[in-house]
């Protein structure tokens, strides 16, 4: 009977921990509260297609023919919406602008899961649409992504020579350490539960953590870089931001640290646009 009641309480912590780490990360899809509009932008809403046939909606900002397209990527659980800050301060700074949302996001079409590997694709079906349907005389790809979305920025950008710039805002340096820091704040146990979780992960999306890592893509993009961490990031430390810079090829990267950031609120800070325009705008080297 004790072996009983011991084996009941091992299988109902199982489920309980495992429960807790499934709806951490679920995603609950937020629809965009504004629209360009509303600021006097004009705008397109688009839909296109992944590589795997998912219809992703957008925004589509047209600036002049010979200017160079910015992506926008938001991170795990946003939306468009959430780039409306982005939108309203780049437009009209002579780019043309893509803005969509990921699948199982916002108004794209839904799929089995979502991870790192599929924001990058959806990334990649971006810069198909934008080659193939809109008439641009300047190829060259700007990827701005927060979070996540900065993360497979950078794994986008070690795949597709096309980018030529990249921001990313409070990119992790492995979507594994990210989620492993936020599940023990639950106190969850990483043996065997968190380690658990990873192998089923690794095994649903057919890769390894390892081989999406930040740290071990950005180093082989030839890609210019600018990294954004808050210094009070409590989502993703600053910590990641430091390794990213340490792992980027010489010359080609720099981090900001912004003063008293934390994870989703740098744009109000003193100098943020200042600082990504001057970015965005220098000549590739």
């Amino acid at each position: 009977m004790i072996f009983l009641w011991i084996t009941l309480a091992i299988v109902f912590l199982f489920v309980l921990f495992f429960w807790l780490m499934v709806n951490s990360f679920k995603i609950v899809r937020e629809k965009p509260e504004q629209m360009p509009t509303e600021y006097g932008i004009g705008f397109e809403e688009v839909r296109y297609e992944t590589n795997d046939g998912n219809r992703l909606y957008g925004w589509w900002i047209a600036g002049k023919p010979a200017s160079p397209t910015l992506i926008l990527v938001h991170g795990w659980g946003k939306s468009v919406g959430r780039l409306m800050p982005y939108i309203k301060n780049l437009h009209g700074k002579g780019f043309n602008i893509l803005a969509f949302d990921a699948r199982n996001h916002g108004n794209s079409d839904g799929n089995r899961f979502s991870s790192l590997l599929t924001f990058a694709e959806d990334i990649s079906a971006g810069i198909r649409f934008v080659s193939e349907q809109k008439e641009n005389k300047n190829c060259d790809i700007f990827l701005l992504g927060m979070s996540i979305g900065g993360a497979a920025s950078v794994y986008a950008a070690a795949r597709d020579p096309r980018i030529k710039k990249v921001i990313t805002m409070g990119a992790p340096t492995n979507p594994a350490e990210v989620m492993a820091y936020q599940l023990k704040k639950k106190h969850i146990p990483y043996y065997p539960f968190i380690w658990l979780l990873f192998q089923a992960i690794q095994l649903k999306i057919g890769i390894r953590f390892s081989k999406l890592a930040t740290v071990n893509n950005i180093g082989k993009s030839e890609a210019e870089f600018l990294i954004i961490h808050g210094e009070i990031d409590k989502v993703v430390p600053v910590d990641h931001g430091r390794r990213i810079l340490e792992r980027a090829r010489s010359g080609r990267a720099e981090l900001w640290v912004v003063p008293g950031g934390g994870h989703s609120n740098c744009h109000y800070k003193p100098g943020f646009w200042e600082k990504m325009t001057g970015f965005l705008n220098e000549r590739n080297a």
